[in-house]
């Protein structure tokens, strides 16, 4: 092609770009943004149709989302909120330099809330609604390590004193003190979540949110403008709880959430990306999940030097700047960053010459701007149909100078010298003396001053205060012992698994006309391995949009059944969304004011191995419900092998101190402990929880013994005497869950050796444990007073015999208990790694059988002197066991 026609189609590709512009410029003029964007969506469709291949762009510039002459109006005092952030600002600085001088070591953390002060006190002036009559409150999760700035807030509120802010992370002072970090337990009328374990707040949050849309969908909440708000650290997000749920939120169109992500560019020891961006690499992830992005990067500062930029040029050095680079030049001088960021271009060294090197070192980022954060919440709260991240480029460590502001070492610091003191004060003009100043003393102006005044109306208008937790919900009359009652009876000789009670005691409640609609199914895509298909029929499976399908299998009895008024929560395969469900529903007695009851059922061994963190953030926020894990047991659950079989669960759950812990064997034994527990958590309101573990094990039920309830409760009760209480050779076997049937097998096994054994249920090794180690504290406390007994011990007084304990679970369980027995127990259980096989073989390779149950009896007698060895050999022999096969802990 010659050269004149290259110009000539250069010319006319000039043209046509220029009229395209000139036409979308003047639908833009039009103010119609919405237009803009079908009509856009429309020429990408066309192109797509046409094959033209256009490349996938996951990020925008690196610029605020917001442009400057689209910000709305700040409404708030400019002066008075600055003086106010100051003051917030100096008291939480104080209170963990004051406590690390009180006591060298004690912790805490200055520069997380140092970067994050302009992205609360936006919230708590003008967004951050509390509870009224005419609005049912946001839900905010703080940034946990920021908790210092919380108190210092509420210290000006007149919400604590200043004893208590004295006393941070020294709580057991005689007149109180602070928890580290936000702690429901031990402060329960302030703080409402734990967040501090990194990542959990952020699935929390989004399984908050969708749980609110859950009551307003089943009318059990009116519909509000309320909004759940989650603070992260950009670091956080490494967590896979922060990102891992975040697609549910777009699917779910919850845009009653707010993701906040103070992105100051560091973890604890290091930049979050030192070589590339963490807030580019955000909104790639955010936007492919289909959340609304709103970057706030730079401040008001850099308004005018973007409109200078005719060429672009500063937007093309901020996207090539890795956020290792930013981060220097936050601790360089104005020189440093004029010579090696804006001298790469004299373009740019065009655009800042009319700066001083101290006017270009406070270029202010976006996320400590009132006016940029201002103007992304009003968006964000603004915005409809779909959730919403905003991130908010903040600087760690922000006001601390050499003490700290945006160095690797900024997350540990604690202490600040006079000098270092001396600089901060001035720096935020805080009205303390030089002669004061070493002590750095908290500082709080008259009730009257304008500060407080304007703090205390905005609060008002707001609806009071936060962080505040308030329990607001009535008490609920439990189902009485009648309601029960045909779970007492028995089955005859109709086989039943502990999983079908379990779910038959569930579906009455759902049918309860009182207590059925408060009830909260959930289960993460294993309903019909647990029998519980029937529920999806009876109550449906929520989902916000209804079902917009018909399912594939329409015509069966127990088909898919999705509702928009649907009770259960069927989760898919997340146990920690389940569980982020469960402690939602399980704190809306105080979150909502509503008594909600969860039911979380799950594959045991995908329980506390994999989501304690949040169980034991359950324990912290006071939950209540119960949490049940099914095909429990190492030996229960034929064929499924070593990382489906639970041994460690009842174990693990001793690590809750709040959490009951039981393995019931029979129906009437989980109808009790169900009844106890609704009735102990909702119409006594206690804070506690309660995990059962169910199996899917066929055998007939028994009826209820007369008597046994309390045992059932506390423990252990006598299930079945020996027919020969007279017999010289006498045992006690304990057994608990389906090994309780062995253990009834080995009660007659042991006839044959003129053994007389009576059979105990234990239907929670936690309770015994925690009930004896509370009479042996006592005891030891009051040692003039006539000792107490354990409940073992009352239960075993006169017992004769050997004792011998069968657990599907690691021997460590029965051994637990063994000090409050009158004489030593034979622990049987599962340690060691799972197999793939049927039951039988099972329980033979783990030596938790009828046959081992009957040998451990017997040589415990042998060890007594009340058999000969030659016994015991022989029984070996008679049982068909194997004295060489493999030891199954080590194998």
């Amino acid at each position: 092609m010659s050269v004149d026609k290259v110009k000539i189609t250069q010319d006319i590709e000039t043209q046509e770009t220029q009229e395209w512009l000139e036409s979308l410029e003047y639908i833009l003029q039009q103010g119609d943004l919405k237009r803009t964007q079908r009509l856009l969506g429309s020429l990408q469709l066309h192109a797509l149709k046409s094959g033209v291949q256009l490349p996938y762009l996951a990020n925008t510039p690196y610029i605020n989302t917001i442009p400057a002459n689209k910000q709305p109006p700040f409404p708030g005092s400019h002066e008075i909120e600055r003086r106010i952030r100051s003051l917030v600002r100096w008291n939480a600085m104080a209170m963990v330099v004051r406590a690390n001088k009180e006591e060298d070591g004690i912790g805490g953390h200055i520069s997380t809330f140092a970067s994050i002060a302009t992205l609360y006190e936006i919230g708590f002036n003008h967004f951050f609604h509390g509870k009224t009559e005419n609005h049912s409150g946001d839900v905010v999760y703080f940034q946990g390590h920021a908790s210092p700035g919380n108190y210092s807030r509420a210290f000006l509120e007149g919400r604590l004193s200043e004893q208590q802010l004295e006393n941070f992370r020294r709580e057991l002072k005689p007149e109180g003190g602070l928890p580290s970090y936000p702690h429901p337990w031990l402060l329960p009328n302030f703080w409402q979540f734990p967040t501090v374990s990194m990542g959990l707040g952020p699935i929390m949050s989004i399984y908050q949110a969708r749980f609110n849309r859950y009551l307003e969908d089943r009318g059990l909440k009116t519909s509000s403008q309320d909004k759940v708000w989650a603070f992260i650290g950009d670091g956080e997000t490494d967590e896979p709880e922060t990102l891992g749920a975040i697609n549910l939120a777009s699917r779910e169109k919850l845009d009653n959430l707010i993701f906040v992500i103070n992105c100051n560019l560091q973890r604890l020891d290091g930049p979050v990306r030192g070589n590339s961006s963490v807030i580019q690499e955000l909104e790639a992830i955010f936007r492919g999940a289909g959340w609304n992005v709103i970057k706030v990067i730079w401040g008001s500062d850099w308004d005018p030097l973007f409109a200078r930029d005719t060429k672009g040029k500063l937007v093309k050095r901020m996207e090539e700047t890795v956020d290792g680079e930013y981060q220097r030049y936050t601790v360089e001088s104005g020189d440093y960053i004029r010579k090696h960021f804006f001298g790469t271009d004299p373009d740019l060294l065009e655009l800042v010459q009319h700066l001083s090197d101290e006017q270009i070192c406070r270029l202010r980022t976006g996320g400590h701007d009132p006016e940029k954060v201002y103007a992304a919440y009003k968006a964000a709260v603004d915005h409809r149909g779909s959730p919403t991240v905003i991130l908010a480029r903040t600087i760690k460590g922000y006001g601390l100078g050499e003490a700290g502001e945006g160095k690797n070492i900024t997350h540990q610091q604690k202490k600040l010298n006079e000098q270092e003191l001396r600089d901060f004060r001035s720096r935020f003009g805080i009205p303390i003396s030089d002669e004061q100043i070493a002590q750095a003393p908290f500082y709080k102006p008259s009730e009257d001053s304008p500060e407080l005044q304007y703090l205390h109306e905005r609060r008002k208008a707001l609806g009071g205060y936060l962080p505040q937790r308030r329990i607001h919900s009535e008490p609920i009359k439990a189902p009485t012992e009648e309601f029960y009652s045909e779970f007492y009876k028995g089955t005859g000789n109709r086989t039943m698994a502990t999983t079908m009670a379990y779910v038959r005691v569930l579906t009455k409640l759902l049918r309860d006309p009182k207590l059925g609609k408060l009830i909260v199914p959930i289960i993460p895509d294993e309903a019909r391995t647990f029998g519980m298909e029937s529920l999806f029929r009876q109550v449906g499976i929520y989902a916000h949009a209804g079902q917009l399908y018909e399912p594939v299998d329409i015509s069966t009895l127990l088909y898919y059944k999705e509702a928009k008024d649907g009770q259960i929560l069927e989760e898919g395969i997340t146990e920690a969304g389940a569980m982020s469900s469960f402690i939602a529903a399980g704190t809306a007695y105080t979150t909502h004011g509503i008594n909600m009851i969860p039911f979380f059922t799950y594959y045991s061994m995908f329980g506390f191995q994999r989501i304690g963190d949040l169980i034991w953030a359950a324990g912290d926020m006071r939950c209540r419900g119960f949490f049940v894990g099914a095909t429990a047991g190492r030996t229960t659950l034929s064929g499924e092998g070593l990382q489906h079989q639970d041994g460690q669960s009842q174990m693990l759950a001793y690590s809750v101190p709040n959490l009951k812990a039981y393995d019931p064997a029979y129906a009437y034994e989980i109808s009790v402990i169900i009844q106890d527990g609704i009735y102990r958590m909702y119409e006594q309101q206690e804070d506690i929880f309660y995990y059962l573990t169910v199996e899917n094990e066929l055998y007939a039920m028994p009826e209820m013994p007369e008597g046994s309830r309390e045992g059932i409760l506390k423990g252990m009760y006598r299930l079945k005497s020996g027919i020969n209480s007279k017999a010289k050779l006498q045992a006690q076997l304990f057994g608990s869950g389906s090994i309780l049937n062995e253990v009834l097998h080995a009660q007659t096994l042991l006839e044959k050796y003129e053994v007389n054994a009576d059979v105990w249920s234990i239907t929670s090794y936690k309770e015994l444990y925690m009930d004896g180690h509370e009479v042996t504290r006592w005891n030891m406390l009051h040692p003039l007073e006539k000792p107490k007994q354990s409940y073992i011990e009352q239960c075993l007084e006169n017992a004769p015999g050997v004792f011998v304990a069968a657990s599907d679970y690691l021997k460590v369980l029965p051994d637990s208990i063994y000090r409050w027995f009158p004489r030593p127990v034979t622990s049987l259980g599962t340690d060691g790694f799972g197999r793939s096989d049927g039951r039988r073989s099972l329980r033979n390779f783990f030596e938790v059988d009828a046959r081992f149950i009957t040998l451990a009896t017997l040589s415990a007698l042998a060890k007594e002197g009340k058999i000969k060895p030659t016994l015991v050999q022989q029984a070996i022999q008679d049982l068909e066991i194997d004295p060489n096969k493999a030891n199954p802990m080590i194998s």
